[in-house]
């Protein structure tokens, strides 16, 4: 456990006696303050060994080196392993109204430029990599959705919005809770939307459907409510492109397909059909609603597109059909560490059952969200499957974050994708 410290120097403009009475002072061990030089976001609990008194959710914690030097600040969690999402280090800084506007102003600039009026559908702040730990915002038109992981944004969520109001035009802003945080969420605020705090509407009117926005001029629905992640995956953009240039004259397979986004690109890409695989009746559905608004793309309207409700790994296995593309993107199949191993030895079955259903000459783009697996170990894995499949193959490309997307820290590094193509 850490133990209490007594005195701390002064920080940020303040005299002691204020600095006593309002900031949260802690002190780390010498291998975290090495962390913490280094640019790393996050400081674990058991990283701290002196604190000056108990913290409260969400206020600012500023953390000294063993000389007693400021070191950096950050919001603290006193619920979460990871026990202060850091927003600064190196000289001190006060983080007052104008910080946060300059910190949101660099992260709209670093979008700036990047999409036309073509895409209304991408990620403005991504968390610890834009400077907003533990936070994500997502644009669907009109509509921005913001996405919190750790319970020390709560008490910041008025200021947020209204930030936000002010700096991004906007029709609403719906709030997403991830789970760990709802039950410190509901003893905050009672309650809402069907008895669960899923979401709120904090400022706009409210959704009676599912918001539509472009993504390279192709229509999408988002459930910006209660759909994965923030409604869509904006993450996906650049390869789902890529599938559309990979694709005319191709029977098509959609693994995992959620709500299509790959199989609209494949036919207006020229596809003779793509099929929707998915375990969920309601991605499915929302698959065929995605279509049916892109039937004005003369590729949209000619595609076969059908439907199947299955488990992937047990599906695939059980059928001849084969594919001349299939896209194989599974949600993360490791949610911790632990997993790691498991999920290596799973993406290594899975495309080996992919490949099987691939026809001469075909194409198999392999995706994988899983943090815990590293892009080096993704890939081997998928071309071991390929090597042991007997077959001649080449590698075409691998993908990974889109500039929206960035990834500053290891951690952050969850999106790969490979692209082979199977001459035999």
């Amino acid at each position: 456990m850490p133990t209490i410290m007594k005195n701390s120097p002064p920080l940020l403009g303040q005299s002691a006696t204020q600095i006593a009475a309002t900031r949260l002072r802690l002190r780390i061990t010498a291998a975290a303050e090495t962390i913490v030089r280094s640019g790393h976001p996050w400081l674990f609990a058991d990283s701290i060994h002196e604190l000056n008194r108990p913290g409260q959710a969400g206020e600012l914690a500023v953390i000294y080196d063993r000389k007693d030097k400021f070191l950096a600040v950050g919001l603290f969690d006193p619920d979460s392993p990871i026990r202060v999402r850091l927003l600064h280090a190196g000289k001190p800084q006060t983080i007052d109204a104008a910080w946060w506007q300059t910190r949101l102003a660099q992260a709209l600039a670093r979008r700036a430029g990047l999409f036309d009026g073509t895409t209304t559908g991408y990620r403005l702040i991504h968390g610890e990599s834009d400077g907003w730990p533990g936070l994500v915002l997502d644009r669907y038109d009109l509509t921005l959705v913001l996405k919190i992981y750790t319970a020390a944004w709560l008490p910041r969520l008025d200021d947020i919005v209204a930030l936000l109001q002010e700096k991004i035009p906007c029709a609403r802003i719906v709030l997403r809770l991830s789970r760990n945080i709802q039950t410190a969420a509901e003893r905050r605020a009672p309650p809402r939307h069907d008895g669960q705090l899923v979401f709120s509407e904090l400022a706009g009117m409210v959704l009676s459907a599912p918001v539509i926005f472009s993504e390279n001029g192709i229509r999408f629905e988002a459930d910006v409510v209660r759909g994965q992640k923030t409604g869509f995956f904006l993450d996906q953009r650049e390869n789902r492109a890529e599938v559309e240039t990979l694709s005319r004259g191709r029977k098509v397979l959609n693994a995992f397909s959620f709500s299509g986004g790959f199989s609209v690109y494949a036919a207006r890409g020229g596809a003779r059909s793509v099929t929707d695989l998915d375990i969920s009746t309601h991605a499915l559905e929302s698959a065929k609603r995605n279509v049916a608004l892109n039937q004005n793309f003369p590729g949209v309207a000619a595609c076969r597109h059908e439907t199947v409700q299955a488990d992937t790994f047990e599906w695939l296995p059980t059928g001849t059909e084969q594919f001349d593309l299939i896209v194989l993107d599974p949600p993360s199949l490791a949610k911790r560490a632990a997993e790691r191993e498991g999920a290596i030895h799973a993406y290594e079955r899975l495309n080996s059952l992919g490949i099987a259903r691939l026809a001469r000459g075909g194409i198999l783009v392999a995706g994988s969200c899983s943090a815990h697996v590293s892009a080096p170990e993704f890939f081997d894995a998928v071309r071991r499957a390929a090597t042991d499949s007997g077959r001649k193959f080449s590698e075409l490309k691998t993908l990974s974050h889109p500039p929206d997307h960035p990834a500053t820290f290891k951690e952050a590094e969850y999106l790969k994708v490979i692209y082979l193509k199977f001459t035999a």
